[in-house]
């Protein structure tokens, strides 16, 4: 695979090269550029397969870019400091990243993502989820109303407050919905979604279940307890977690 790599840090730079030639000899990197003007003018005479792109550079950001190249087919992966608000807005639009100092493992479970994702549709841009990071980036004190679902066929864009519950099934989630929308399976850990939602008002009150608190209608007092939900789902609360609840629901 060919790649690009946008960075206005040198010694960054240099390290993400020497990475990408210890961990992924098979990419090979044809272009850099250290700001907007230049990666726009590099990326409008070459069609990398894999953009790797740090988000603030000095002459505007990498978003600029995209707009500037809207005809990407490029895979992008983002490169970042530890930035407690970028992490959050990459975590919900659900777009690869990658911390600096790049760790080499990490970089290349990265790159072998996208080329899985080059070689099932063709390497065409996630549009719908770098509109959402775009949104969660540009606004980073306020938490996100939407969140960004790769299943195995599409991408799906939901509401958070669209969502009722999540469901555990092994090492993957389902998703379900208050407005009349199928349910959507994502194959990523019910803890990885409750780490994300629990500040939007949900709460895990069994191993398999994640529930949006105001979408509870009742409480029913049975073991240790049941939750119906406003599309009349019942949820099982976990007897550590009824104390909770109730208190919750208080």
């Amino acid at each position: 695979m060919t790649a690009i790599i946008v960075e206005d840090m040198p010694p960054a730079l240099a390290a993400l090269k020497a990475e990408l030639a210890g961990f992924c000899p098979g990419v090979n990197v044809i272009g850099t550029a250290n700001g907007v003007v230049e990666a726009a003018k590099l990326l409008r005479e070459k069609q990398p397969d894999l953009l790797f792109l740090d988000i603030m550079l000095g002459d505007g950001t990498s978003f600029d870019i995209l707009e500037i190249v809207p005809d990407l087919k490029a895979e992008l992966i983002f490169i970042t400091a530890s930035d407690e608000f970028a992490v959050r807005a990459f975590r919900f639009a659900a777009v690869d990243y990658l911390l600096k100092p790049v760790e080499g493992e990490l970089l290349k479970a990265a790159v072998d993502r996208a080329a899985h994702r080059i070689a099932g549709r063709g390497g065409t841009a996630d549009t719908a989820s770098l509109d959402l990071l775009k949104q969660t980036i540009r606004h980073p004190g306020q938490l996100p109303d939407r969140i960004s679902l790769h299943t195995s066929e599409n991408i799906v864009v939901a509401k958070i407050k669209d969502i009722v519950r999540c469901e555990a099934d092994s090492n993957n989630t389902r998703f379900i919905f208050s407005s009349g929308q199928k349910s959507v399976y994502v194959t990523k850990t019910l803890k990885h979604y409750e780490r994300m939602l629990t500040g939007h008002g949900f709460f895990r009150v069994h191993q398999s279940h994640l529930v949006n608190f105001k979408e509870v209608v009742k409480f029913k007092k049975i073991d240790s307890g049941y939750l119906r939900l406003s599309n009349d789902d019942e949820v099982p609360v976990a007897s550590r977690k009824r104390g909770e609840v109730v208190e919750m629901l208080r």
